[in-house]
């Protein structure tokens, strides 16, 4: 995703000119639009991750529903059935 803008200033041009156009050449190449919508994005977790956390998600409900079994700790209420 390298892609480098290049502008050079003429003999009979200012400064701001060629940051105008520098910023006209920056805009058309779309490198703007593309950067600020990958702002906010995340990266996907890696298999080992997801395997790592599932095993530990396994885990704990196995110990929860050991706990259960035995009669110390209550069920866990969801919030769907939750009623005031």
């Amino acid at each position: 995703m390298n892609i480098n803008v290049q502008v050079n200033k003429n003999p009979n041009e200012n400064a701001m000119g060629v940051i105008r156009r520098f910023t006209k050449r920056v805009q058309g190449s779309g490198i703007l639009r593309r950067v600020r919508g990958m702002r906010y994005r995340e990266r996907p977790v890696s298999s080992f991750l997801g395997k790592k956390r599932k095993l530990a998600s396994l885990r704990r409900k196995k110990i929860y529903d050991e706990l259960l079994k035995l009669g110390k700790i209550e069920e866990h209420q969801s919030r769907k059935n939750f009623r005031r």
